[in-house]
């Protein structure tokens, strides 16, 4: 049949079509009823094949080249150095072995329903994390503010694995150089060959400070105490470091998913087999299950403290004392959830984005959430396995003493330890901080990639090595400010300001848009006509309720117990906090500033039309293949049932229609 004989057969048909479309707007929950013209129905079906989405140069999205590709890809990204040296702290903070119960409690109501979603999202419309909010354009400013905080992410993480290569150079030295002290550290230095029992004793009488710190902060680093008067000039070496990790991204993506799937299986795999050496040589020292057992013994005081007070009604800002419960150790894991599993970065959109189209991804979300879980779990008993044996040898039963959070738990405490080893220090120095690196530079990879696909997507004529190098190069510049001798006061702004709140924000502006504005009973939908399953009552009540109420519980909390930001107990000069907040405001502003183009650019002549149409998806949302679109209009049509007016009726029929 020739063109314009299709053509007169659709304007023919033009009632179906106008059905087709309505079917297509209505499943959502919106006020009032969404009209459309004849035309643009009509113009709508007859773009099917003229106007199909946005897919590569040879006219096809890339694919992986296994499915099992995906998996690894999705393990290597959510496996990272969260699970090594956040997740051991921040659960000793949060009642130890009693943080596991909020900790599995919070997978399973906000991790695995926001993974499973953000997925589900990607595969059905093999997008990146933009081109997806084609679901409501008026909220594409989401994607757009975290891509900048994904991009913003990925210049300190990067100098974090310019850190993990700084020790494992120096790990083959004949002498460990954080084992011993230098003379112009003075004597409040204490070496780790020498910290022992006599010396604790007479720790008292002088605040004395390990070899191991001092290495990290002065020979390291070269740390400022602080920066009012800048930050310094970048450490050559550190730098030279930094380029090389941007060299290895460069090489793994230089040909998109089909060089990075293939190195997915070794960043995957590899870090397992270095992590059950350290575990076997862990519980074999002395005093190691001890810290194991510190590690893993509930403190139930912990979760039952309460903390906190919240009234309905009433302000955030405002703090009643009489009204309290506890929700400090939920808070903790909810935050530590987003940071492992990485999820509402828009890496796992466009992950997802690669897969084949009716891939039943399910299980892959089980396993990858439950390896992450696990993964945190063991890393937490390798690393109080070894500081038990720390607090032996230092003659401490306070093992929290020899803890410290963060990257002083790799970069000191650890290093602290492996000098007191007898046997092979040097073999697990270089075995531990090649873990490291590798976990690392796997979610490093993840982040990166997210980024260039987005800039893939929307100039496709650009060769993907172009972008690659483009992008990495612009990542090493910005990257150089944290190997500066403030860097690590940057490093700690940049993490919160430029990445968690913003991320915090827009995570809950993601939910709402795929629960609320496109609607649960439409996701639903899609999920059926892609992998042929319906879809159960636990995850659509996660998504629609339950999921969005704790996040935004997770921000209350955050605006209410707010506290201006230090490092090290020392307070950022002024200017510096302006900056940081300037950084959130270009991430958060993203949100309205994109809303308010895409509704002055919408057809219409009032106001109202116009923002009636920015909440609709865009003509060629739904499946890139035009053969499929097809059928979904098809599906769409054939599913479709009348709703009742009456927000109840709505709600009701958004969760269980």
């Amino acid at each position: 049949m020739s063109k314009s004989q299709n053509r007169r057969q659709l304007r023919d048909d033009a009632g179906d079509a106008i059905s087709i479309i309505d079917s297509l707007y209505t499943q959502n929950i919106r006020i009032g009823s969404v009209q459309q013209e004849e035309t643009e129905a009509i113009d709508l079906v007859l773009d099917v094949n003229e106007n199909p989405p946005i897919v590569g140069v040879s006219g096809e999205r890339a694919k992986w080249s296994r499915e099992i590709e995906f998996l690894f890809s999705c393990i290597a990204l959510s496996v990272g150095l969260g699970n090594v040296w956040r997740f051991p702290f921040i659960a000793l903070e949060n009642g130890g072995g009693a943080f596991v119960i909020p900790y599995v409690i919070v997978l399973l109501l906000i991790g695995r329903p926001v993974y499973y979603m953000e997925v589900l999202i990607g595969q059905f419309a093999s997008r990146g994390a933009v081109g997806v909010f084609d679901m409501a354009p008026i909220m594409k400013g989401i994607a757009y503010g975290q891509v900048y905080a994904t991009a913003l992410a990925t210049t300190y993480y990067a100098s974090i694995m310019a850190l993990t290569i700084k020790y494992l150079i120096a790990s083959f030295a004949e002498i460990l150089p954080w084992a011993t002290c230098l003379p112009e550290w003075g004597e409040n230095c204490i070496s780790m060959t020498s910290y022992n029992s006599t010396v604790s004793d007479n720790a008292t009488q002088v605040k004395l400070i390990s070899s191991a710190e001092l290495y990290f902060t002065k020979i390291v680093l070269h740390e400022k105490e602080n920066i009012e008067h800048g930050i310094g000039t970048p450490s050559w070496d550190l730098a030279i470091y930094l380029f090389i990790v941007w060299v290895i991204i460069v090489i793994t993506l230089i040909k998109g998913i089909h060089s990075s799937g293939k190195a997915s299986y070794f960043l995957a795999l590899f870090p397992y087999v270095i992590l059950f050496i350290l575990l076997g040589r862990a519980v074999t020292l002395p005093g190691a299950w001890n810290g194991i057992v510190y590690f893993l013994k509930p403190q139930w005081d912990q979760l039952l403290n309460a903390d906190v007070g919240f009234v309905i009604g009433i302000p955030f800002y405002c703090r009643l004392p009489t009204v309290s419960f506890s929700f400090q150790v939920w808070y903790a894991a909810i935050t530590q959830m987003f940071f492992s599993l990485a999820i509402c970065l828009g890496t796992l959109i466009m992950y997802a984005s690669f897969n084949n189209f009716h891939k039943r991804v399910h299980k892959d979300v089980i396993i990858v959430t439950t390896i992450d879980s696990c993964t945190s779990i063991l890393a937490g008993c390798v690393i109080f396995a070894i500081l038990g044996n720390l607090a032996l040898e230092t003659n401490t039963t306070d093992i929290s003493r020899v803890v410290k959070g963060g990257a002083g738990l790799a970069f000191i405490s650890y290093p602290e330890a492996i000098a007191k080893f007898k046997y092979l220090p040097h073999l697990f120095s270089v075995l531990f901080f090649f873990m490291l690196f590798v976990l690392g530079i796997g979610s490093n990879i993840g982040m990166s990639s997210c980024v260039i696909t987005v800039i893939k997507d929307r100039f496709s004529h650009i060769p993907q090595w172009v972008i690659t190098i483009g992008f990495s190069l612009c990542s090493f510049l910005c990257g150089l400010i944290y190997t500066t001798p403030g860097g690590q006061f940057l490093l700690n702004l940049i993490d919160f300001f430029g990445c968690s709140f913003i991320a915090l924000f827009l995570a809950i502006g993601e939910i709402v848009t795929v629960s609320w504005i496109y609607g649960v009973k439409r996701f639903c939908k899609d999920i059926e006509f892609m992998c042929d399953l319906k879809t159960g009552l636990y995850w659509r009540v996660c998504w629609a309720i339950v999921t969005p109420g704790l996040m935004f519980l997770v921000l209350v909390y955050t605006l209410i117990t707010y506290k201006p930001l230090e490092y090290k107990g020392v307070e950022y000069p002024d200017y510096i906090m302006n900056i940081a907040w300037l950084l959130w405001f270009i991430g958060v502003g993203q949100l309205p500033f994109w809303a308010l183009y895409t509704v002055y650019t919408q057809p219409g002549s009032t106001l109202k039309e116009k923002f009636r149409q920015a909440m609709q998806p865009t003509t060629n949302w739904g499946p890139a293949s035009p053969e499929k679109f097809e059928k979904y209009i098809l599906f769409m049509k054939n599913s479709r049932q009348s709703t009742e007016d009456g927000w109840t009726t709505r709600f009701y029929d958004n969760i269980f229609g």
